[in-house]
């Protein structure tokens, strides 16, 4: 099985960055044999904040990263949550808070990192 660990520092909304790498994420999550890893920090982490509502017509960073939550793991920097007046109880099902040491351990696992 090969290992792709995917950083996201960006906003949600105002670029594409988020986007992108979400739709790259998940094409390499639906692919047989892989194993994703998706890492929030920085702004980025409002990503996995429930409940958002976009203009119609309007990609919808909670759906795309429902998907790549069916087949990979998600993981939001605490401390940037902390920054952001982020809760547990404020992101989606599935998106977990966790420590730059997990983050070290996913890069040191994975075969390919890819920061956005």
């Amino acid at each position: 099985m090969s290992s792709t660990l995917f950083i996201l520092n960006e906003a949600p909304y105002g670029n594409e960055r988020a986007y992108n790498a979400l739709r790259l994420a998940a094409a390499v999550a639906s692919k047989e044999g892989q194993q994703v890893r998706l890492f929030l920090m920085a702004d980025a982490v409002a990503c996995a904040k429930s409940g958002q509502k976009v203009p119609e017509g309007y990609y919808n960073v909670q759906l795309m990263l429902g998907k790549v939550l069916r087949k990979g793991e998600v993981a939001l920097c605490g401390t940037c949550m902390d920054a952001r007046g982020l809760a547990q109880a404020d992101m989606v099902e599935g998106a977990l808070r966790s420590t730059l040491a997990q983050l070290a351990d996913w890069t040191i696992e994975a075969d390919k990192v890819l920061v956005f």
